[in-house]
């Protein structure tokens, strides 16, 4: 029997073994791959986020949790940012997986890459936002 343990990328969370373990898909070769060939939208995110320079929070990107890898997350504010492009419009899957994701405690904020890449001031606005708001 498997002890319950952190969220993966969650301090004190145990890697899984390559392939289906307790149900779970291993996605970290995915995630890997992702962050080493992020979209322009993503790369401008994380200018954003990383080392603490939203606010001081501490943002992970391409992380998984449970089947889901998603975009950028810190887990102290348990805040999910998530870069969509016109693949994610009206998709079910997107709204399934984003009701997970809150039955779990996180917020999650998306932004269209458009925005993201022409408005960037107010994505970086509406995030510093969300991050203070819950500080």
């Amino acid at each position: 029997m498997q002890n319950s343990s952190p969220l993966a990328g969650e301090e004190g969370a145990r890697r899984e073994a390559v392939g289906r373990r307790g149900g779970k898909r291993n996605l970290l070769p995915l995630a890997k791959r992702m962050r080493q060939q992020p979209t322009e939208a993503e790369a401008r995110l994380w200018s954003l986020l990383r080392a603490g320079r939203m606010a001081g929070a501490k943002f992970k990107r391409q992380k998984q949790i449970d089947d889901y890898i998603v975009d950028f997350v810190c887990f102290g504010t348990r805040l999910i940012i998530e870069a969509d492009g016109s693949q994610h419009a009206n998709n079910p899957k997107d709204l399934i997986r984003d009701d997970w994701l809150r039955a779990q405690g996180f917020r999650v904020l998306r932004f269209w890459n458009n925005d993201i890449l022409l408005d960037t001031d107010a994505v970086a606005g509406a995030i510093h936002d969300a991050v203070t708001r819950n500080a």
